[in-house]
């Protein structure tokens, strides 16, 4: 058979011509079973999805949207969600697929859906039928990968999705804190796709169909894969080292390729892995972004550049898919909290050009905003209001990564197609980013106005540093789209962890508080800010936790569920928590900042107390951090006071008792709490003491 023309990764994504298998027309739901492939009068499948996440037909679930855009090019897909993986017999239930497995963890990397920021396993899964929790394996896209061998050995593997695109290279894993090798080599998989996975997987798709093994493929954006060596023709950048300078994109450099630290180095050297972190996100502007290389023993793991964004019109075809909007009916209609969550919401973009060193956000759906047009989001609106089931006239989401970065971009293409900056809004918004919420409030305005739509709520996380700049916009907002609360996160007060957060100072926050009230004013409405904050990020000292408690009290604030610090896979700040060194800036062996990081337990524990200073149970770990600090002039009975020096009895570590246990307003897993007056002074006796004290006389 005649070698097929390689077709280019960076073409629309919708040219290729379809596979013959497209005369089977749109299957109702993916199938799941046998039974379903009769019913679609399939003899077999083309491609079988494997993922960790219950199958829910929706595109905020990234199993769906690739499956329904390989079912749009003519291929017959199928699901096998959650499968028992203690033998590769599930794995059997559609039998082989006819081109590859595409394999998954989900929407959420496995580890960080299972175990808590203290290495305790959660009881419930949000992502399962039930919100059951133990539905998939640890580490899941090894696991489904050695079972899709072990069940088919010949069938190629195509890994990808967040868990894969977040391990695809030697990266410090917090559950077993080690650096650990890319996924591919332990996964053993022929490829794997990192980012926005649609370009790559409609070309996997195509050219394994036409007769190319994917192992061959080695020209397709925003994939890695196995090799021995840079092949002739590509300049090697040797950043192996320390101290080595990183040349720019300069012309004809367009083939050259970075060598960076191999595992086994960085797995013994935490500066030299600090470099590694500091290389990957500066090589992650699609425009300018070289290959990277990185040595696991005697083989190389290849990462081509990133994916180049989508455009609107190809966003526009891939949210137009014909999704059910709803979980499989095979799950007899269990509760799924994740659908619960964004069934009546609507994703307007991708990307985040924030850059927060927490976050993996950017690194894996990357730093330019990829917008849908505003026709494809008002028909999705009308789809929701005539099609999913228990729709009131109440939107709950019009958002993405963030709320508020809906055609927002560079002002000139050049110079973004030149930029290295890791963030456009960090140490300041950039002088060429366009600030202008005109598109998004004229967005609001058309979404509102659709009939039988009664209000539109805003979820996702607001950028408070970009709304500031629009006046106008935080009108809009406040006025026709708070529901009560807006969850924004400052994430800290102090400026030394806000520094390595790669966050705005609380100066910004007061600024959008006050414009936020000020609205809230005029349009004659009671509303309130939920502010987010992390307790133990790399940098953050006890005196910093104490001072944002003492802010906390200050303004009222009493938050009853906080976040510790999770090192996530390839994160700045996961370099930080295991480097104690600053990848923001640049690695030298003797010189460079030092971050410190709480990682015993017991400091990022007193770091999360300080952010529960209310509950009683916290009060004797406080109180001693105070004393250690110097700062006993905030033990007392009055409201200046952060704890009393007393104690209730019942309360302490270990007792589960105290004022966490108290209810109050519930918004988007956290609770705040109104402060009261002469909080912290002892409790007076009340009626029923006083007339059982008069019977007794």
């Amino acid at each position: 058979m005649a070698k097929r023309k390689k077709h280019s990764s960076n073409g629309d994504l919708f040219s290729h011509k379809p596979y013959w298998a497209h005369r089977f027309g749109t299957a109702p739901f993916l199938p799941m079973s046998r039974a379903e492939m009769d019913d679609l009068g399939w003899d077999s499948c083309d491609i079988i999805i494997v993922t960790g996440d219950a199958y829910i037909d929706h595109p905020s679930f990234g199993m769906a949207i690739i499956g329904r855009l390989l079912e749009a090019q003519g291929f017959r897909v199928g699901i096998l969600s959650q499968p028992d993986w203690s033998s590769a017999d599930a794995f059997k239930a559609l039998g082989p697929p006819n081109l590859f497995w595409g394999v998954t963890a989900g929407n959420m990397d496995s580890m960080v859906n299972r175990y808590t920021a203290d290495k305790k396993i959660r009881s419930s899964d949000s992502y399962t039928p039930g919100d059951e929790g133990g539905k998939r394996p640890d580490r899941s896209v090894v696991v489904y990968a050695q079972r899709c061998r072990e069940a088919y050995k010949d069938v190629p593997i195509v890994i990808g999705g967040i868990e894969a695109s977040l391990r695809r290279i030697a990266h410090y894993d917090y559950w077993s804190d080690k650096v650990r090798r890319s996924v591919l080599p332990d996964s053993k998989a022929d490829l794997l796709v990192y980012g926005n996975a649609e370009r790559a997987i409609v070309d996997i798709a195509h050219r394994i169909a036409a007769g190319e093994k994917p192992k061959e493929m080695h020209d397709i954006r925003g994939t890695a894969y196995m090799t021995s060596g840079a092949p002739e023709g590509h300049t090697v950048i040797d950043l192996s080292e320390l101290d080595l300078e990183q040349p720019h994109a300069k012309p004809g450099m367009d083939k050259a390729v970075v060598r960076l630290p191999s595992f086994e180095a960085v797995s013994k050297d935490p500066v030299l892995y600090a470099q590694v972190s500091r290389v990957l996100h500066q090589e992650s502007n699609a425009a300018n972004a070289r290959a990277l290389i990185q040595r696991h023993g005697n083989r190389d793991v290849w990462l081509t550049p990133p994916p180049v964004p989508l455009s609107t019109p190809e966003m526009d075809g891939v949210y137009g898919l014909p999704y059910a909007r709803a979980p499989h009916p095979g799950y007899g209609g269990a509760r799924i909290p994740a659908w619960e969550m964004i069934k009546f919401s609507v994703n307007i973009m991708r990307g985040c050009f924030g850059g927060c060193s927490f976050c993996s956000i950017t690194e894996h759906e990357g730093r330019v905003i990829q917008n849908r047009s505003e026709e494809s989001i008002l028909q999705e609106i009308e789809d929701i209001r005539d099609k999913v089931e228990g729709f009131t006239g109440q939107i709950s989401d019009l958002g993405g990564p963030t709320a508020n970065m809906y055609r927002l971009a560079c002002k000139d293409d050049d110079i973004q197609a030149m930029c290295r900056r890791l963030s456009c809004v960090y140490p300041d918004i950039c002088k060429n980013l366009n600030t202008d919420h005109g598109p998004l409030i004229q967005l609001y305005r058309k979404a509102r106005a659709i009939e039988g739509v009664k209000k539109i709520s805003i979820g996702s996380g607001l950028r408070y540093d970009l709304a500031v700049k629009s006046p106008k916009y935080v009108k809009e907002l406040v006025t026709h789209h708070v529901g009560g609360y807006l969850k924004i996160a400052p994430e800290h007060t102090e400026d030394g962890p806000l520094s390595k957060m790669m966050k705005p100072g609380i100066g910004t926050y007061d600024r959008f508080k006050q414009m936020f009230d000020q609205a809230a004013r005029k349009a004659g409405k009671e509303f309130y800010l939920i502010p987010y904050f992390i307790a133990a990020h790399p940098g953050t000292t006890d005196e910093d936790m104490m001072n944002l408690a003492v802010w906390l009290k200050k303004n009222n604030l009493r938050a009853d569920q906080v976040q510790t610090f999770l090192p996530s896979p390839m994160s700045l700040s996961s370099a930080m928590y295991y480097s104690e060194r600053n990848p923001i800036k640049p690695i030298h062996r003797n010189s460079g900042e030092v971050v410190r990081t709480a990682k015993g337990l017991k400091q990022r524990r007193l770091h999360k107390a300080f952010l529960r200073y209310h509950d009683a149970n916290n009060w004797p770990l406080i109180r001693d951090a105070l004393k250690r600090l110097g700062r006993e002039d905030l033990i007392g009975p009055s409201k200046k006071h952060l704890v009393p020096a007393w104690q209730p009895r019942g309360t302490g570590p270990g007792t589960g008792r105290g004022e966490g246990a108290r209810s109050g307003r519930k918004h988007g897993g956290q609770k705040f709490f109104t402060q009261q007056a002469g909080e912290g002074r002892r409790p007076k006796r009340t009626t029923k003491s006083k007339n059982t004290r008069r019977k007794k006389r």
